[in-house]
């Protein structure tokens, strides 16, 4: 139990810097052309996530399981890019790579709670599919507004206090080697890294949290859509069969922008250059956000309508 009392031991004197350094990009030339895109997809972001907000919102007929947690997932896009686009330009593309230490702990929670909640979100839009598929008679008893609102409750105030816990562990930490970390922003991993007392509790909790919010949603998700299309094989007709698949591409599209640079960063890549994994992961936190409503507007065709209705688009 040596570790819990390094932790949460009384009569501990923390060495606490007064800033982090955010290295960022090293050695790449022209890269503020980079920090341009990031600004571009920011506004989209903003204005796409908005955009499906404001409409799911205005239209009654969308008051539906489904986008409720559509809804939930523009929020968290809009919410992530708030928190972490305008600062990473402001350490990155405006030299302010100093960052007080209560700021960057900050930081850090705000980040990792926001792109938690896109995981979680697309274990609810798979849920919502698959029981909508295998159970459609029983869908609207199983899947409610009320269930939806109860379940993506659940999962704000999990990751909440996980982040809470997370953060307030790596208070406990003294940070006399380096004050430098190689990344984007207040990267958990990095920061572990550059403790020199013991840093057991904070690491496995971050271990622990990688697979509860990558793994563990990306297996539920592979496993759903796994008994979808078991279920439907057995549909008579590959007419059915299509028009029952076209309601879950969304969904697809949006896990694989999630998950592949995450994947590709942290599994397929032997060895993870700093620059190739700041900017696979800058992907990952900004240009899913980007496209999330653009594929939701341009092949769900509820929004698609309800778009048109709104600004009375008529084709």
């Amino acid at each position: 139990m040596e570790f819990f009392n390094s932790a949460l031991g009384k009569n501990i004197t923390f060495v606490r810097p007064e800033y982090f350094i955010i290295r960022g990009f090293i050695g790449i030339p022209n890269i503020n052309y980079y920090y341009v895109f990031l600004f571009f997809a920011y506004v989209v972001a903003v204005l796409g996530n908005t955009l499906v907000m404001v409409v799911i919102y205005l239209d009654h007929n969308l008051r539906t399981p489904k986008y409720v947690a559509v809804f939930n997932l523009a929020f968290a896009d809009l919410f992530s890019s708030t928190a972490l686009v305008p600062k990473v330009l402001d350490i990155l593309l405006f030299n302010h790579h100093y960052i007080p230490y209560n700021d960057c702990l900050t930081f850090l929670f705000f980040c990792y709670s926001s792109l938690s909640m896109q995981a979680f979100n697309l274990i609810a839009l798979s849920y919502d599919r698959l029981i909508a598929i295998i159970y459609p008679l029983h869908y609207q008893l199983k899947v409610t507004n009320r269930f939806m609102l109860s379940l993506i409750a659940s999962f704000w105030v999990f990751v909440i206090i996980a982040m809470l816990i997370l953060a307030g562990l790596l208070t406990r930490l003294s940070f006399c080697k380096s004050v430098v970390i190689t990344s984007y922003f207040c990267d958990h991993g990095q920061m572990v890294q550059l403790a020199c007392n013991d840093y057991f509790p904070s690491n496995v909790l971050g271990y622990l949290l990688v697979v509860l919010i990558l793994w563990l949603p990306l297996i539920f998700i592979l496993f759903s859509y796994s008994c979808i299309g078991y279920a439907l094989s057995k549909v008579a007709t590959a007419q059915e069969r299509l028009k029952a698949f076209k309601t879950c591409t969304g969904h697809l599209s949006l896990a694989a922008i999630y998950f592949f640079p995450v994947l590709i960063s942290y599994t397929f890549v032997s060895e993870r250059h700093t620059n190739n994994l700041i900017i696979n992961l800058t992907l990952t936190s900004v240009f899913s956000q980007m496209l999330n409503p653009i594929v939701y507007v341009l092949q769900t065709q509820e929004i698609k309508e309800s778009v048109k209705k709104i600004l009375k688009i008529r084709i």
